[in-house]
């Protein structure tokens, strides 16, 4: 009886918290936009009180094939969240393994560092960034007081400063990850690789790089999936021409108050989501047969 609950927590919160609102988002894309309360109209309801009539509507799925406005918002999603991912990458394995590696007494403070942004409100912390990155911010006066420019930058209010965002504010998903695994890694297999003649950086690509794949995949997963559908950092750091889903999503739902539309580029949304995730549990099954192998 107590495993039976301790199994069922799981598939309750699964049920609560994604299942259910999933099936409502779903039932709203397929209604019809209309002027009510809700502003959309009923998907079942009974005919002259006899018989149930459900009325699938398709048209905002289809509306989202016709107007090139939303693939342009989706592809510019997964082109900014794809590169986010790689400089978090890129920034977060040499951080997560010099964590690893540092002496015991340290990892917890460097740690600590890692998560100490995480106590300030998300808002605040974006926020904060466009009196860094403004013309007449600390970077610009920065880079004009060491000589490197002769005029202020402009940064802010362009993709440039999206992804300076996106990576503050990503970069500690990719390095706790990355951490956990590098972590784990059994320093005797580094040795054995110096025994055999393997240089350091060959002793890393061989054994360390292949070990942690596990933790850069999760990483980067934790890192794209949420940068797909930011709308804070764009709203904040990006300018007038840059289109993310989260912001189409957004004025849908609030500016244009077509909720049938919204669900339906939130289910189109989760869809893209959906699959990366999929692929890792397959990479992550895999990894498993072989290892009892």
């Amino acid at each position: 009886m107590g495993r039976g609950l301790v199994i069922m927590v799981p598939y309750v919160w699964l049920l609560l918290f994604f299942l259910i609102p999933f099936a409502i988002v779903l039932k709203i894309s397929f209604s019809e936009a209309a002027i009510a309360i809700p502003p959309y109209t009923a998907l079942i309801e009974w005919a002259e009180e006899t018989y149930l009539t459900i009325r699938l509507n398709f048209g905002s799925y289809l509306f989202l094939l016709t107007d090139s406005l939303y693939a342009v918002a989706y592809l510019n999603s997964l082109k900014i969240a794809f590169v986010s991912t790689v400089l978090c990458l890129l920034l977060g394995y040499p951080m997560a393994y010099g964590i690893a590696k540092a002496p015991q007494a340290w990892r917890g403070p460097l740690l600590m560092l890692i998560i100490l942004p995480f106590w300030t409100s998300f808002l605040i912390r974006v926020y904060a960034w466009i009196g860094i990155l403004k013309q007449e911010g600390l970077l610009n006066n920065f880079l004009l007081w060491l000589g490197v420019i002769d005029a202020p930058l402009q940064i802010l209010y362009t993709d440039t400063s999206i992804y300076i965002g996106i990576v503050y504010s990503y970069l500690p998903f990719m390095i706790l990850p990355l951490y956990a695994t590098l972590e784990k890694l059994d320093d005797t297999l580094l040795e054995a690789a110096a025994d055999l003649g393997a240089k350091p950086f060959t002793a890393f690509l061989s054994v360390t790089l292949p070990l942690s794949v596990p933790g850069i995949v999760a990483g980067s997963l934790l890192v794209f999936i949420p940068a797909v559908g930011e709308f804070v950092i764009p709203s904040l750091l990006g300018g007038p021409n840059t289109l993310m889903i989260g912001a189409v999503l957004w004025n849908e739902f609030f500016a244009n108050r077509d909720w049938p539309v919204a669900s339906a580029v939130a289910i189109a949304l989760l869809l893209f989501l959906v699959v990366p995730i999929m692929l890792f549990q397959y990479y992550q099954g895999r990894q498993q047969e072989v290892a009892r192998q």
